[in-house]
């Protein structure tokens, strides 16, 4: 495993910190809707911020983990984007105000990042102490691929089983005040739909984490890389949900991208899992000479994955914005 220089990660992460907690700050002390120039300007801010970070990388500590982390990035920032997705269908399903989103973002964006912390730890442990954790990630984003790819892979994150129990157990309200969790109505205290909207934030970040962390962990091997690249990809994530708003859901063969992205991932971990074999089952505990993908031909396949869906999406829209629009309001009902 590679190491990058023990300062530079400390100072990286001193300055990530500031700058989600400035952003944090910002979301709460003024609630708004923001404009579509304000989330362009965010947004643009953290793109850049991370391309001046992977040139940062580049010039202290090379190429190579410079060039795993644009990998990553654009990985976890696709992976991302399907997880606005999820978040736009939990906003819409339980009608949270819009001057309220900002902030019910936030808190899902900070839960997305404390479980993508936790499953760092644990994939970097396992993957230090058990080789063959790589073909149980691989098989596992394979499987996720073909989900993602040909079946119901969101289903209906407004009526999952934890949200059913909740509102069975919990004395609830359908009436939001403001931003509270609690309120009082005839002197009797009640949960606001704002803790469902919560629960299930955090419930379908645990799910997305359980992706995107062995999708990462394909493309390099640096605890360091994986968490930045995961905060670069959250960062902005609130403002480009009102950038793209209905858009998102409109790009109906970005899921198809992103399942290539994963099953190409998927096939490259366990090739590289076939490679440092120690299965005594598998070619008598022998490594298999097998290909390795390397991180330069992970990143062209990413970055065209993601550009030929995208474009396709754009296509369909362009060529028929009436049955996109259809589709849309089907999905809305």
């Amino acid at each position: 495993m590679t190491i990058v220089p023990l300062p530079f990660e400390v100072v990286s992460i001193a300055v990530l910190v500031l700058i989600l907690a400035v952003d944090v700050f910002l979301g709460y002390r003024r609630p708004h809707v923001p404009s579509t120039r304000e989330s362009t300007l965010w947004v643009v801010f953290y793109v850049v911020l991370a391309l001046i970070f992977a040139g940062l990388l580049l010039v202290i500590d090379g190429p190579t983990h410079a060039t795993e982390f644009v990998a990553g990035w654009l990985t976890e920032y696709s992976l991302s984007i399907d997880n606005l997705f999820v978040f736009i269908v939990i906003m819409t399903g339980f009608a949270v105000p819009k001057v309220r989103q900002q902030e019910v973002l936030m808190v899902g964006i900070i839960l997305a990042l404390v479980f993508r912390g936790i499953f760092i730890l644990i994939g970097a442990q396992l993957i230090e102490n058990f080789s063959w954790i790589f073909y149980l990630f691989g098989a596992f984003l394979v499987y996720t691929a073909i989900t993602q790819a040909f079946g119901s892979e969101h289903g209906d994150a407004t009526d999952t089983r934890l949200i059913r129990f909740a509102k069975r157990h919990l004395s609830l309200t359908d009436r939001y005040d403001g931003g509270k969790i609690r309120t009082t109505i005839d002197g009797k205290r009640y949960f606001t739909p704002i803790l469902i909207v919560l629960i299930s934030l955090g419930a379908t970040d645990l799910l997305f984490a359980l992706d995107s962390i062995p999708a990462i962990f394909g493309i390099t091997d640096s605890p360091f890389i994986v968490f930045t690249a995961n905060v670069f990809a959250l960062m902005g994530l609130r403002q480009l949900f009102f950038l793209l708003g209905d858009l998102v859901e409109r790009l109906k063969y970005l899921k198809y991208g992103i399942a290539f992205i994963l099953a190409f991932i998927g096939v490259k971990l366990v090739l590289h899992a076939l490679h440092e074999n120690e299965l005594p089952f598998v070619n008598g505990g022998e490594h298999v000479p097998v290909p390795e993908i390397g991180t330069g031909l992970s990143l062209i396949v990413i970055v065209v994955s993601m550009a030929v869906a995208t474009v396709a999406s754009l296509v369909s829209i362009k060529r028929d914005p009436d049955q996109s629009l259809s589709d849309l309001k089907k999905h809305d009902a």
